[in-house]
């Protein structure tokens, strides 16, 4: 049963941006959560990207991404959005939305440990010129 999926994908040249969107689905309310992305790109380990705990909210970004992306959501619309801006050909990936429970769960259990509830198939983001 599909509750989490991602759209806004796709290629994008080095210096661009784009914007990823994950609406939760199947009754999934996605204030309840804590909310997050990660990516896995091919021979890669999985990596976090950016968590949001809605508990304090507090963000959590990676490294290779502080300052470049940006983690958001709209609960009217049910939806957390990932804003990616310059973009590098190292952000290449197949990036999956996640939730882990709220309370229980910190940023780094989720962002770090990977420690999550449910996640999305996932988009593919390329970023080639």
């Amino acid at each position: 049963q599909v509750q989490l999926v991602e759209s806004g994908g796709g290629l994008v040249q080095p210096g661009g941006s784009l914007r990823l969107s994950c609406e939760g689905a199947s009754g999934m309310r996605l204030e309840y959560w804590n909310l997050g992305w990660f990516r896995q790109a091919p021979g890669k380990a999985r990596e976090g990207v950016a968590c949001f705990d809605r508990t304090y909210n507090t963000t959590y970004y990676g490294d290779s991404v502080k300052g470049r992306f940006t983690i958001s959501r709209d609960n009217a619309k049910n939806t957390v959005f990932l804003q990616m801006d310059s973009l590098k050909p190292e952000d290449t990936a197949i990036y999956h939305c996640a939730v882990a429970h709220a309370y229980i769960t910190t940023l780094q259990d989720m962002c770090v440990g990977m420690r999550y509830a449910y996640s999305g198939q996932g988009t593919q983001v390329t970023v080639s010129s």
